[in-house]
Protein backbone atom coordinates (compact mmCIF):
# COMPACT_ATOMS: atom_id res chain seq x y z
CA UNK A 1 0.00 0.00 0.00
CA UNK A 2 1.42 3.36 -1.04
CA UNK A 3 1.38 6.06 1.65
CA UNK A 4 0.39 8.78 -0.80
CA UNK A 5 -1.69 10.85 1.64
CA UNK A 6 -1.96 11.33 5.39
CA UNK A 7 -4.76 8.78 5.78
CA UNK A 8 -2.94 6.03 3.91
CA UNK A 9 0.23 6.93 5.84
CA UNK A 10 -1.67 6.33 9.10
CA UNK A 11 -3.03 3.01 7.82
CA UNK A 12 0.43 1.86 6.76
CA UNK A 13 1.82 2.78 10.21
CA UNK A 14 -1.04 0.99 12.00
CA UNK A 15 -0.41 -2.19 10.03
CA UNK A 16 3.36 -1.98 10.51
CA UNK A 17 3.05 -1.44 14.27
CA UNK A 18 0.62 -4.31 14.70
CA UNK A 19 -2.16 -2.04 15.96
CA UNK A 20 -4.35 -3.64 13.32
CA UNK A 21 -3.85 -6.87 11.43
CA UNK A 22 -6.73 -6.21 9.06
CA UNK A 23 -8.19 -2.90 7.87
CA UNK A 24 -11.96 -2.40 7.86
CA UNK A 25 -13.52 0.84 6.61
CA UNK A 26 -17.10 1.79 5.87
CA UNK A 27 -19.12 4.05 3.57
CA UNK A 28 -22.12 5.31 5.59
CA UNK A 29 -24.54 7.31 3.37
CA UNK A 30 -27.88 8.64 4.51
CA UNK A 31 -30.66 7.31 2.23
CA UNK A 32 -32.30 10.73 1.91
CA UNK A 33 -31.21 11.57 -1.62
CA UNK A 34 -28.98 10.48 -4.47
CA UNK A 35 -25.19 10.41 -4.13
CA UNK A 36 -23.25 13.27 -5.71
CA UNK A 37 -19.70 13.88 -6.90
CA UNK A 38 -18.58 14.63 -3.33
CA UNK A 39 -19.70 11.16 -2.28
CA UNK A 40 -17.65 9.73 -5.14
CA UNK A 41 -14.55 11.07 -3.40
CA UNK A 42 -15.56 9.38 -0.15
CA UNK A 43 -16.42 6.12 -1.92
CA UNK A 44 -13.08 6.03 -3.71
CA UNK A 45 -11.27 6.78 -0.44
CA UNK A 46 -13.04 4.25 1.80
CA UNK A 47 -13.18 1.41 -0.70
CA UNK A 48 -9.76 2.29 -2.10
CA UNK A 49 -7.96 2.31 1.26
CA UNK A 50 -9.53 -1.03 2.20
CA UNK A 51 -8.64 -2.64 -1.13
CA UNK A 52 -5.07 -1.33 -1.12
CA UNK A 53 -4.54 -2.64 2.40
CA UNK A 54 -6.04 -6.03 1.62
CA UNK A 55 -8.98 -5.33 3.92
CA UNK A 56 -12.68 -4.73 3.41
CA UNK A 57 -15.20 -1.91 3.29
CA UNK A 58 -18.77 -2.06 4.54
CA UNK A 59 -21.75 -0.27 3.03
CA UNK A 60 -23.90 0.91 5.93
CA UNK A 61 -26.94 3.09 5.51
CA UNK A 62 -27.36 5.71 8.23
CA UNK A 63 -31.12 5.25 8.34
CA UNK A 64 -31.99 7.03 11.58
CA UNK A 65 -34.41 9.59 10.13
CA UNK A 66 -37.28 7.70 8.44
CA UNK A 67 -39.16 10.91 7.62
CA UNK A 68 -36.69 11.72 4.84
CA UNK A 69 -35.57 8.24 3.76
CA UNK A 70 -36.88 6.16 0.88
CA UNK A 71 -36.17 2.79 -0.67
CA UNK A 72 -35.57 4.57 -3.99
CA UNK A 73 -32.53 6.26 -2.47
CA UNK A 74 -31.20 3.00 -1.03
CA UNK A 75 -31.47 1.29 -4.41
CA UNK A 76 -29.85 4.25 -6.19
CA UNK A 77 -26.93 4.39 -3.75
CA UNK A 78 -26.20 0.67 -4.11
CA UNK A 79 -26.39 1.01 -7.89
CA UNK A 80 -23.99 3.97 -7.88
CA UNK A 81 -21.40 2.24 -5.70
CA UNK A 82 -21.41 -0.81 -7.97
CA UNK A 83 -21.26 1.34 -11.11
CA UNK A 84 -18.21 3.17 -9.77
CA UNK A 85 -16.50 -0.22 -9.63
CA UNK A 86 -16.69 -1.14 -5.95
CA UNK A 87 -18.34 -3.86 -3.91
CA UNK A 88 -18.88 -4.00 -0.18
CA UNK A 89 -18.03 -6.74 2.27
CA UNK A 90 -20.88 -9.08 3.14
CA UNK A 91 -24.49 -7.98 3.21
CA UNK A 92 -25.69 -4.42 2.99
CA UNK A 93 -25.75 -3.01 6.50
CA UNK A 94 -28.14 -0.55 8.10
CA UNK A 95 -27.84 1.47 11.29
CA UNK A 96 -31.34 0.16 11.96
CA UNK A 97 -29.79 -3.33 12.29
CA UNK A 98 -28.36 -2.05 15.57
CA UNK A 99 -31.43 -0.32 17.02
CA UNK A 100 -31.80 -2.94 19.79
CA UNK A 101 -28.13 -2.67 20.72
CA UNK A 102 -28.25 1.12 20.56
CA UNK A 103 -31.22 1.15 22.91
CA UNK A 104 -29.40 -1.17 25.33
CA UNK A 105 -26.33 1.07 25.26
CA UNK A 106 -28.55 4.08 26.02
CA UNK A 107 -29.93 2.24 29.04
CA UNK A 108 -26.34 1.58 30.12
CA UNK A 109 -25.59 5.30 29.93
CA UNK A 110 -28.63 6.08 32.07
CA UNK A 111 -27.63 3.47 34.68
CA UNK A 112 -24.13 5.02 34.75
CA UNK A 113 -25.62 8.46 35.36
CA UNK A 114 -24.36 9.50 31.90
CA UNK A 115 -27.72 10.18 30.24
CA UNK A 116 -31.03 11.75 31.23
CA UNK A 117 -34.48 12.45 29.84
CA UNK A 118 -34.97 16.15 29.20
CA UNK A 119 -38.53 17.50 29.06
CA UNK A 120 -37.58 20.94 27.76
CA UNK A 121 -38.66 22.10 24.33
CA UNK A 122 -36.26 21.70 21.42
CA UNK A 123 -35.88 25.48 21.32
CA UNK A 124 -34.95 25.68 25.01
CA UNK A 125 -32.42 22.87 24.64
CA UNK A 126 -30.85 24.56 21.64
CA UNK A 127 -30.64 27.89 23.41
CA UNK A 128 -29.10 26.28 26.47
CA UNK A 129 -26.42 24.51 24.44
CA UNK A 130 -25.54 27.29 21.99
CA UNK A 131 -24.48 30.11 24.29
CA UNK A 132 -21.23 31.49 22.87
CA UNK A 133 -19.91 33.19 25.99
CA UNK A 134 -19.12 30.92 28.91
CA UNK A 135 -20.74 27.60 29.69
CA UNK A 136 -24.04 26.28 28.43
CA UNK A 137 -27.15 26.41 30.58
CA UNK A 138 -27.94 23.21 32.43
CA UNK A 139 -31.39 21.75 31.96
CA UNK A 140 -33.65 21.81 35.03
CA UNK A 141 -34.12 18.07 34.37
CA UNK A 142 -30.40 17.25 34.23
CA UNK A 143 -30.29 15.79 37.76
CA UNK A 144 -33.24 13.44 37.55
CA UNK A 145 -32.54 10.14 39.31
CA UNK A 146 -31.43 7.05 37.45
CA UNK A 147 -34.73 5.36 38.28
CA UNK A 148 -36.77 8.28 36.98
CA UNK A 149 -34.76 8.44 33.77
CA UNK A 150 -35.09 4.68 33.19
CA UNK A 151 -38.86 4.90 33.67
CA UNK A 152 -39.22 7.93 31.39
CA UNK A 153 -37.03 6.41 28.68
CA UNK A 154 -39.10 3.24 28.74
CA UNK A 155 -42.24 5.36 28.38
CA UNK A 156 -40.64 7.14 25.43
CA UNK A 157 -40.08 3.76 23.79
CA UNK A 158 -43.63 2.67 24.55
CA UNK A 159 -45.06 5.72 22.79
CA UNK A 160 -46.49 7.35 25.89
CA UNK A 161 -45.17 10.79 24.91
CA UNK A 162 -45.86 12.96 21.90
CA UNK A 163 -43.16 14.00 19.46
CA UNK A 164 -41.07 16.82 20.90
CA UNK A 165 -42.34 16.25 24.42
CA UNK A 166 -39.00 14.91 25.64
CA UNK A 167 -35.62 13.60 24.46
CA UNK A 168 -32.75 11.58 25.87
CA UNK A 169 -29.50 13.52 26.28
CA UNK A 170 -26.00 12.32 27.07
CA UNK A 171 -24.64 13.90 30.27
CA UNK A 172 -21.18 15.06 29.24
CA UNK A 173 -20.03 18.62 30.01
CA UNK A 174 -22.21 21.71 29.72
CA UNK A 175 -19.14 23.87 30.38
CA UNK A 176 -17.21 22.53 27.42
CA UNK A 177 -16.13 25.08 24.79
CA UNK A 178 -17.10 22.42 22.22
CA UNK A 179 -20.85 22.64 21.80
CA UNK A 180 -20.93 19.00 20.68
CA UNK A 181 -20.07 17.96 24.24
CA UNK A 182 -22.79 20.06 25.84
CA UNK A 183 -25.13 17.18 26.59
CA UNK A 184 -26.05 16.30 23.02
CA UNK A 185 -29.44 14.77 22.26
CA UNK A 186 -29.03 11.05 21.53
CA UNK A 187 -32.70 9.93 21.15
CA UNK A 188 -35.84 11.70 19.99
CA UNK A 189 -39.42 10.65 19.47
CA UNK A 190 -40.54 10.09 15.85
CA UNK A 191 -43.84 8.30 15.38
CA UNK A 192 -43.00 7.43 11.79
CA UNK A 193 -42.93 4.05 10.05
CA UNK A 194 -39.38 2.99 9.20
CA UNK A 195 -38.55 1.46 5.82
CA UNK A 196 -36.59 -1.36 7.48
CA UNK A 197 -38.11 -1.83 10.94
CA UNK A 198 -41.72 -0.88 10.24
CA UNK A 199 -43.56 0.36 13.34
CA UNK A 200 -41.35 -1.38 15.91
CA UNK A 201 -39.82 1.90 17.09
CA UNK A 202 -41.21 5.32 17.92
CA UNK A 203 -37.88 6.61 19.19
CA UNK A 204 -34.85 6.93 16.93
CA UNK A 205 -31.18 7.52 17.79
CA UNK A 206 -29.32 10.59 16.56
CA UNK A 207 -26.47 10.31 14.07
CA UNK A 208 -23.69 11.39 16.46
CA UNK A 209 -24.76 8.63 18.85
CA UNK A 210 -25.44 5.96 16.23
CA UNK A 211 -22.33 6.36 14.13
CA UNK A 212 -19.55 5.56 16.63
CA UNK A 213 -21.42 2.62 18.12
CA UNK A 214 -22.23 1.20 14.67
CA UNK A 215 -18.55 1.58 13.74
CA UNK A 216 -17.55 -0.25 16.92
CA UNK A 217 -20.04 -3.09 16.38
CA UNK A 218 -18.61 -3.61 12.89
CA UNK A 219 -15.01 -3.50 14.18
CA UNK A 220 -14.20 -0.60 11.86
CA UNK A 221 -10.54 0.32 12.18
CA UNK A 222 -10.55 3.73 10.48
CA UNK A 223 -13.72 5.83 10.36
CA UNK A 224 -13.05 8.35 7.59
CA UNK A 225 -15.17 11.52 7.72
CA UNK A 226 -15.14 14.96 6.15
CA UNK A 227 -13.82 17.92 8.13
CA UNK A 228 -17.19 19.12 9.41
CA UNK A 229 -17.12 16.10 11.77
CA UNK A 230 -13.80 17.09 13.34
CA UNK A 231 -15.56 18.93 16.18
CA UNK A 232 -17.79 15.87 16.67
CA UNK A 233 -14.81 13.54 17.27
CA UNK A 234 -14.58 14.28 21.03
CA UNK A 235 -18.12 12.97 21.52
CA UNK A 236 -17.34 10.00 19.23
CA UNK A 237 -14.44 9.11 21.51
CA UNK A 238 -16.34 9.93 24.72
CA UNK A 239 -19.07 7.44 23.83
CA UNK A 240 -16.65 4.64 22.99
CA UNK A 241 -14.53 5.35 26.06
CA UNK A 242 -17.62 5.36 28.30
CA UNK A 243 -19.40 2.30 26.91
CA UNK A 244 -18.15 -1.28 26.83
CA UNK A 245 -18.16 -1.53 23.03
CA UNK A 246 -16.21 -4.34 21.31
CA UNK A 247 -13.86 -1.93 19.50
CA UNK A 248 -12.76 1.69 19.42
CA UNK A 249 -12.33 2.84 15.80
CA UNK A 250 -10.19 5.86 14.97
CA UNK A 251 -12.04 8.73 13.34
CA UNK A 252 -9.92 10.65 10.80
CA UNK A 253 -11.17 13.72 8.94
CA UNK A 254 -10.35 14.93 5.44
CA UNK A 255 -11.48 17.90 3.37
CA UNK A 256 -14.73 17.56 1.46
CA UNK A 257 -14.95 18.18 -2.26
CA UNK A 258 -15.94 21.71 -3.22
CA UNK A 259 -16.41 22.13 -6.97
CA UNK A 260 -17.03 25.45 -8.70
CA UNK A 261 -20.18 25.93 -10.83
CA UNK A 262 -21.71 23.24 -8.61
CA UNK A 263 -23.80 22.76 -5.48
CA UNK A 264 -23.56 19.47 -3.59
CA UNK A 265 -25.88 20.07 -0.66
CA UNK A 266 -28.51 17.29 -0.71
CA UNK A 267 -31.08 19.76 0.52
CA UNK A 268 -30.38 22.10 -2.39
CA UNK A 269 -30.23 19.29 -4.92
CA UNK A 270 -33.60 18.06 -3.65
CA UNK A 271 -34.96 21.59 -4.04
CA UNK A 272 -33.82 21.64 -7.69
CA UNK A 273 -35.67 18.36 -8.22
CA UNK A 274 -38.81 19.13 -6.21
CA UNK A 275 -39.30 22.57 -7.77
CA UNK A 276 -38.80 21.29 -11.32
CA UNK A 277 -35.62 23.20 -12.12
CA UNK A 278 -34.21 19.90 -13.40
CA UNK A 279 -35.81 16.68 -14.64
CA UNK A 280 -35.07 14.47 -11.64
CA UNK A 281 -32.08 13.31 -9.64
CA UNK A 282 -30.50 11.74 -12.73
CA UNK A 283 -30.84 14.85 -14.90
CA UNK A 284 -27.52 15.11 -16.78
CA UNK A 285 -27.09 18.66 -15.49
CA UNK A 286 -27.01 17.40 -11.90
CA UNK A 287 -23.75 16.65 -10.04
CA UNK A 288 -25.24 13.39 -8.80
CA UNK A 289 -23.44 10.20 -9.76
CA UNK A 290 -26.63 9.13 -11.55
CA UNK A 291 -26.72 12.45 -13.43
CA UNK A 292 -23.04 12.27 -14.37
CA UNK A 293 -23.53 8.70 -15.55
CA UNK A 294 -26.46 9.69 -17.74
CA UNK A 295 -24.42 12.64 -19.01
CA UNK A 296 -21.85 10.14 -20.26
CA UNK A 297 -19.18 10.24 -17.56
CA UNK A 298 -17.46 6.92 -17.01
CA UNK A 299 -16.52 5.21 -13.76
CA UNK A 300 -12.89 5.40 -14.86
CA UNK A 301 -13.07 9.17 -15.34
CA UNK A 302 -14.62 9.76 -11.90
CA UNK A 303 -12.06 7.52 -10.20
CA UNK A 304 -9.29 9.35 -12.08
CA UNK A 305 -10.73 12.69 -10.96
CA UNK A 306 -10.86 11.60 -7.31
CA UNK A 307 -7.28 10.35 -7.54
CA UNK A 308 -6.06 13.61 -9.08
CA UNK A 309 -7.63 15.89 -6.47
CA UNK A 310 -6.15 13.78 -3.68
CA UNK A 311 -6.85 13.65 0.06
CA UNK A 312 -5.86 16.59 2.25
CA UNK A 313 -7.04 18.54 5.28
CA UNK A 314 -7.04 21.82 3.34
CA UNK A 315 -10.39 23.18 2.25
CA UNK A 316 -10.39 24.57 -1.26
CA UNK A 317 -12.37 24.75 -4.46
CA UNK A 318 -11.60 22.40 -7.34
CA UNK A 319 -12.09 23.71 -10.87
CA UNK A 320 -14.83 21.77 -12.64
CA UNK A 321 -12.53 21.96 -15.66
CA UNK A 322 -10.46 19.20 -14.03
CA UNK A 323 -13.50 16.92 -13.96
CA UNK A 324 -14.14 17.72 -17.62
CA UNK A 325 -10.50 17.06 -18.43
CA UNK A 326 -10.76 13.58 -16.88
CA UNK A 327 -13.72 12.54 -19.02
CA UNK A 328 -12.17 14.02 -22.18
CA UNK A 329 -8.94 12.20 -21.42
CA UNK A 330 -10.73 8.88 -21.03
CA UNK A 331 -13.04 9.21 -24.03
CA UNK A 332 -10.28 10.50 -26.30
CA UNK A 333 -8.61 7.13 -25.89
CA UNK A 334 -11.70 4.90 -25.90
CA UNK A 335 -14.68 6.45 -27.72
CA UNK A 336 -15.29 5.47 -31.36
CA UNK A 337 -15.56 8.34 -33.85
CA UNK A 338 -18.70 9.12 -35.80
CA UNK A 339 -20.25 12.04 -37.68
CA UNK A 340 -23.40 13.84 -36.61
CA UNK A 341 -24.85 17.03 -38.05
CA UNK A 342 -26.65 18.96 -35.33
CA UNK A 343 -27.95 21.82 -37.50
CA UNK A 344 -28.52 20.26 -40.91
CA UNK A 345 -28.30 22.19 -44.18
CA UNK A 346 -29.16 20.22 -47.33
CA UNK A 347 -26.49 19.83 -49.99
CA UNK A 348 -27.15 18.29 -53.41
CA UNK A 349 -24.02 16.84 -55.02
CA UNK A 350 -25.00 17.32 -58.62
CA UNK A 351 -22.47 15.00 -60.24
CA UNK A 352 -23.34 11.99 -58.07
CA UNK A 353 -26.20 9.60 -58.94
CA UNK A 354 -25.11 6.42 -57.19
CA UNK A 355 -24.23 5.52 -53.62
CA UNK A 356 -20.47 5.54 -53.07
CA UNK A 357 -19.59 3.47 -50.02
CA UNK A 358 -16.65 4.94 -48.14
CA UNK A 359 -14.83 3.41 -45.19
CA UNK A 360 -13.13 4.95 -42.21
CA UNK A 361 -11.54 3.76 -38.99
CA UNK A 362 -13.77 3.84 -35.92
CA UNK A 363 -10.80 5.24 -33.97
CA UNK A 364 -7.55 6.59 -35.42
CA UNK A 365 -5.42 4.90 -32.75
CA UNK A 366 -7.43 1.77 -31.97
CA UNK A 367 -7.44 -0.50 -35.01
CA UNK A 368 -9.10 -3.21 -32.95
CA UNK A 369 -12.33 -1.18 -33.11
CA UNK A 370 -12.42 -1.81 -36.85
CA UNK A 371 -13.96 0.34 -39.57
CA UNK A 372 -17.41 1.62 -40.36
CA UNK A 373 -19.06 2.20 -43.73
CA UNK A 374 -20.08 5.73 -44.63
CA UNK A 375 -22.46 6.09 -47.60
CA UNK A 376 -21.81 9.11 -49.82
CA UNK A 377 -25.01 9.96 -51.68
CA UNK A 378 -26.37 12.63 -54.00
CA UNK A 379 -28.04 14.37 -51.08
CA UNK A 380 -26.08 15.02 -47.90
CA UNK A 381 -26.35 17.44 -45.00
CA UNK A 382 -23.68 19.64 -43.52
CA UNK A 383 -23.86 21.86 -40.46
CA UNK A 384 -25.38 25.23 -41.35
CA UNK A 385 -22.52 26.93 -39.49
CA UNK A 386 -20.07 25.45 -42.01
CA UNK A 387 -21.43 27.61 -44.84
CA UNK A 388 -21.35 31.39 -45.17
CA UNK A 389 -22.08 33.63 -48.12
CA UNK A 390 -20.68 36.54 -46.13
CA UNK A 391 -17.70 34.88 -44.46
CA UNK A 392 -15.74 36.57 -41.68
CA UNK A 393 -11.99 36.90 -42.00
CA UNK A 394 -10.25 33.57 -41.60
CA UNK A 395 -13.37 31.49 -42.44
CA UNK A 396 -12.05 28.19 -43.85
CA UNK A 397 -15.25 26.35 -44.58
CA UNK A 398 -17.68 26.44 -47.48
CA UNK A 399 -18.47 29.67 -49.35
CA UNK A 400 -20.10 30.36 -52.75
CA UNK A 401 -17.64 29.28 -55.42
CA UNK A 402 -15.29 27.91 -52.77
CA UNK A 403 -14.09 24.42 -52.01
CA UNK A 404 -13.94 22.39 -48.84
CA UNK A 405 -13.08 18.80 -48.04
CA UNK A 406 -15.75 16.55 -46.61
CA UNK A 407 -14.37 14.51 -43.73
CA UNK A 408 -13.32 11.01 -44.90
CA UNK A 409 -14.57 11.89 -48.38
CA UNK A 410 -14.09 14.18 -51.38
CA UNK A 411 -13.50 17.84 -52.02
CA UNK A 412 -16.69 19.65 -53.04
CA UNK A 413 -17.25 23.07 -54.61
CA UNK A 414 -20.32 25.24 -53.92
CA UNK A 415 -21.80 26.12 -57.32
CA UNK A 416 -25.23 27.49 -56.36
CA UNK A 417 -27.05 28.75 -53.28
CA UNK A 418 -30.82 28.16 -52.99
CA UNK A 419 -32.87 30.47 -50.78
CA UNK A 420 -36.47 30.58 -49.62
CA UNK A 421 -38.83 33.55 -49.92
CA UNK A 422 -37.34 35.07 -46.78
CA UNK A 423 -33.86 34.94 -48.22
CA UNK A 424 -32.68 32.16 -45.93
CA UNK A 425 -30.27 29.60 -47.33
CA UNK A 426 -32.13 26.27 -47.56
CA UNK A 427 -30.00 24.27 -50.01
CA UNK A 428 -26.60 24.22 -51.66
CA UNK A 429 -25.80 22.79 -55.08
CA UNK A 430 -22.28 21.46 -55.15
CA UNK A 431 -20.04 19.30 -57.31
CA UNK A 432 -17.56 16.73 -56.02
CA UNK A 433 -14.05 16.24 -57.30
CA UNK A 434 -14.07 12.45 -57.42
CA UNK A 435 -10.32 12.33 -57.83
CA UNK A 436 -9.68 13.64 -54.32
CA UNK A 437 -10.53 10.67 -52.10
CA UNK A 438 -7.60 10.40 -49.73
CA UNK A 439 -5.49 12.92 -51.63
CA UNK A 440 -5.30 16.63 -52.37
CA UNK A 441 -6.60 18.12 -55.64
CA UNK A 442 -3.96 18.91 -58.20
CA UNK A 443 -2.95 22.53 -58.62
CA UNK A 444 -5.00 24.02 -55.79
CA UNK A 445 -5.01 24.06 -52.01
CA UNK A 446 -8.11 23.25 -49.94
CA UNK A 447 -7.73 24.27 -46.30
CA UNK A 448 -11.08 23.51 -44.68
CA UNK A 449 -12.49 20.14 -43.59
CA UNK A 450 -16.13 19.78 -42.50
CA UNK A 451 -18.25 16.85 -41.37
CA UNK A 452 -21.37 15.62 -43.11
CA UNK A 453 -23.97 12.85 -43.18
CA UNK A 454 -25.93 11.28 -46.03
CA UNK A 455 -29.42 12.80 -46.10
CA UNK A 456 -30.98 9.63 -47.50
CA UNK A 457 -29.02 6.99 -45.58
CA UNK A 458 -28.46 8.95 -42.37
CA UNK A 459 -30.52 8.43 -39.23
CA UNK A 460 -32.62 11.14 -37.54
CA UNK A 461 -31.66 11.47 -33.88
CA UNK A 462 -32.60 13.63 -30.94
CA UNK A 463 -29.51 15.27 -29.47
CA UNK A 464 -29.62 16.92 -26.07
CA UNK A 465 -27.03 19.61 -25.53
CA UNK A 466 -26.11 19.90 -21.86
CA UNK A 467 -23.91 22.50 -20.24
CA UNK A 468 -23.06 23.61 -16.71
CA UNK A 469 -26.12 24.13 -14.55
CA UNK A 470 -24.96 27.43 -13.04
CA UNK A 471 -23.53 30.53 -14.65
CA UNK A 472 -21.42 31.57 -11.64
CA UNK A 473 -18.31 29.85 -10.22
CA UNK A 474 -19.82 30.23 -6.76
CA UNK A 475 -23.57 29.67 -7.19
CA UNK A 476 -24.19 31.01 -3.68
CA UNK A 477 -22.45 34.34 -4.24
CA UNK A 478 -25.35 36.29 -5.76
CA UNK A 479 -28.16 38.03 -3.90
CA UNK A 480 -30.69 35.49 -5.18
CA UNK A 481 -28.73 32.42 -4.07
CA UNK A 482 -28.06 29.37 -6.18
CA UNK A 483 -31.49 29.43 -7.84
CA UNK A 484 -30.73 32.92 -9.14
CA UNK A 485 -27.86 31.79 -11.37
CA UNK A 486 -29.32 28.71 -13.04
CA UNK A 487 -28.04 28.60 -16.60
CA UNK A 488 -31.04 28.85 -18.94
CA UNK A 489 -28.81 27.61 -21.79
CA UNK A 490 -27.77 24.44 -19.96
CA UNK A 491 -30.28 22.23 -21.80
CA UNK A 492 -31.24 22.37 -25.45
CA UNK A 493 -32.70 19.77 -27.78
CA UNK A 494 -31.91 19.61 -31.49
CA UNK A 495 -33.05 17.25 -34.21
CA UNK A 496 -29.87 15.99 -35.81
CA UNK A 497 -28.84 13.62 -38.57
CA UNK A 498 -26.25 10.98 -37.66
CA UNK A 499 -24.35 8.50 -39.75
CA UNK A 500 -25.92 5.03 -40.19
CA UNK A 501 -23.40 3.34 -37.90
CA UNK A 502 -25.16 5.02 -34.97
CA UNK A 503 -28.65 3.76 -35.79
CA UNK A 504 -28.62 0.98 -33.22
CA UNK A 505 -26.42 2.58 -30.58
CA UNK A 506 -27.18 0.94 -27.26
CA UNK A 507 -27.79 2.86 -24.05
CA UNK A 508 -24.51 4.25 -22.67
CA UNK A 509 -22.57 3.72 -25.89
CA UNK A 510 -20.19 6.65 -26.07
CA UNK A 511 -18.84 8.39 -29.17
CA UNK A 512 -16.82 11.33 -30.28
CA UNK A 513 -18.97 13.23 -32.77
CA UNK A 514 -16.22 14.62 -34.95
CA UNK A 515 -15.78 18.38 -34.57
CA UNK A 516 -18.67 18.50 -32.05
CA UNK A 517 -17.69 16.78 -28.81
CA UNK A 518 -18.31 13.62 -26.82
CA UNK A 519 -21.79 12.16 -26.66
CA UNK A 520 -23.52 9.19 -25.06
CA UNK A 521 -26.64 7.28 -26.04
CA UNK A 522 -29.14 8.17 -23.33
CA UNK A 523 -29.51 5.54 -20.62
CA UNK A 524 -33.29 5.91 -20.44
CA UNK A 525 -34.70 7.12 -23.76
CA UNK A 526 -32.54 5.50 -26.45
CA UNK A 527 -34.44 2.84 -28.40
CA UNK A 528 -33.29 0.60 -31.29
CA UNK A 529 -33.40 2.66 -34.48
CA UNK A 530 -34.34 5.80 -32.51
CA UNK A 531 -31.17 6.98 -30.79
CA UNK A 532 -31.12 9.82 -28.29
CA UNK A 533 -27.72 11.31 -27.55
CA UNK A 534 -26.59 13.49 -24.65
CA UNK A 535 -23.61 15.78 -24.96
CA UNK A 536 -21.11 14.82 -22.27
CA UNK A 537 -18.55 17.54 -22.90
CA UNK A 538 -17.16 19.55 -25.79
CA UNK A 539 -13.88 18.75 -27.48
CA UNK A 540 -12.28 21.65 -25.65
CA UNK A 541 -13.23 24.05 -22.91
CA UNK A 542 -15.40 26.89 -24.20
CA UNK A 543 -16.35 28.42 -20.85
CA UNK A 544 -14.20 31.53 -21.04
CA UNK A 545 -11.10 29.88 -19.69
CA UNK A 546 -12.84 28.39 -16.66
Amino acid sequence: MEAKDFIRTQVVEDLASGKHSRIITRFPPEPNGYLHIGHAKSICLNFGVAAEAGGECNLRFDDTNPEKEEQEYIDAIKRDVHWLGFDWAGDTRYASNYFDALYDYAVQLIRMGKAYVDSQSAEAISQGRSTLNGAGLESPFRNRTVEENLSLFEKMRAGDFNEGECVLRAKVDMASPNINLRDPVIYRIKKVEHHQTGNKWVIYPMYDYTHPISDALEYITHSLCTLEFEDHRPFYDWLLDTLATPAHPQQIEFSRLNLNYTVTSKRKLKKLVDEGHVHGWDDPRMPTIAGLRRRGYTPESLRDFCDRIGITKSEGVVDVGMLEFCIRNHLENTAPRAMAVLNPLKVVVTNIDEVLMLRSACHPNLPELGEREIPFTREIVIDAADFSDNPPKGFKRLVPGGEVRLRHSYVIRCDEVIRNESGDVVELRCSADLDTLGKNPEGRKVKGVIHWVSASAGVPAEVRLYDRLFTQPDPEAGDDGFLGCINSEAFKVVQAMVEPSLANAAAEDRFQFEREGYFVADLVDTKPGKPVFNRTVGLRDSWGGA
